[in-house]
C-alpha cells in the first residue's frame, strides 16, 4: 500500500495495491501492520455507512469536545472527499485538501481529529464507509458551511443537494467559539 501525504499535515491518502482479473479484484484496504507508524491509529470504535445520490453534498462536519478521526472509503461510486483544518492555532487553519475516492481507485483518506469532513457525490450513487476513532455524540456535532468563501473549496458540483441542517451551517469565522484547539 502506498501512503501519500496531502497538503495538510496528518491528512493522508491510502492507495492500496489492487489485484484485478476477469473475476473482479482483491485489495487490502486496512491493515494495522501496514499502517503502523503512519499516524493512522489501529483502533476504531465505530463504522458508518452512507448512501447518497449524484450531486449530494454532506458536510462539512466536525466534533469539538471529542474530535473524530475518520478513515473514509467509497465502496461504491465516486466522491470528492474533503478535509478542512478547523484547529484554532494551527498553521494550516482554514485550509482544505480534497481527493477523488471511488470503487475504481479504491483509495481511502485519513482525516485526523480536528478536521472538518465533507464529500460530494460524483456518480449516480455512492456508498461511503468510514471508520471513526471516537463514538458519535449528537450534542457535540458541529459544522462549517460547505460554500464558505474564506475556505474556497472547489467542489465538483456547483449547485449541490444539501440537507436542511447543513444548509444552516455558519462560515468558519462565525464558528470560532465552537472550534477545537490545536495541540500539536
Amino acid at each position: 500500500m502506498n501512503i501519500r501525504r496531502t497538503s495538510l499535515p496528518g491528512v493522508l491518502v491510502l492507495e492500496p495495491k489492487v489485484f484485478r482479473d476477469d473475476r473482479g479484484f482483491f485489495a487490502e484496504t486496512f491493515s494495522t501492520r501496514t499502517l503502523a507508524g503512519s499516524g493512522i491509529p489501529s483502533e476504531f470504535v465505530q463504522d458508518n455507512h452512507s448512501r447518497s445520490t449524484k450531486g449530494v453534498l454532506r458536510g462539512l462536519h466536525y466534533q469539538r469536545r471529542s474530535p473524530q478521526g475518520k478513515l473514509v472509503h467509497a465502496a461504491r461510486g465516486k466522491i470528492f472527499d474533503v478535509a478542512v483544518d478547523v484547529r484554532l492555532g494551527s498553521e494550516t487553519f482554514g485550509q482544505w485538501t480534497g481527493e477523488e475516492l471511488s470503487d475504481e481507485n479504491l483509495f481511502s483518506m485519513w482525516i485526523p481529529p480536528g478536521f472538518a469532513h465533507g464529500f460530494c457525490v460524483m456518480s449516480d450513487v455512492a456508498d461511503v464507509i468510514y471508520k471513526c476513532t471516537t463514538l458519535y455524540d449528537p450534542a457535540d456535532d458541529r459544522g462549517v458551511a460547505w460554500n464558505d468563501p474564506s475556505i474556497g473549496i472547489t467542489w465538483p458540483e456547483k449547485d449541490p443537494i444539501v440537507s436542511a441542517k447543513d444548509s444552516r451551517l455558519l462560515r468558519l469565522t462565525d464558528t470560532r467559539a465552537d472550534l477545537p484547539r490545536f495541540t500539536g
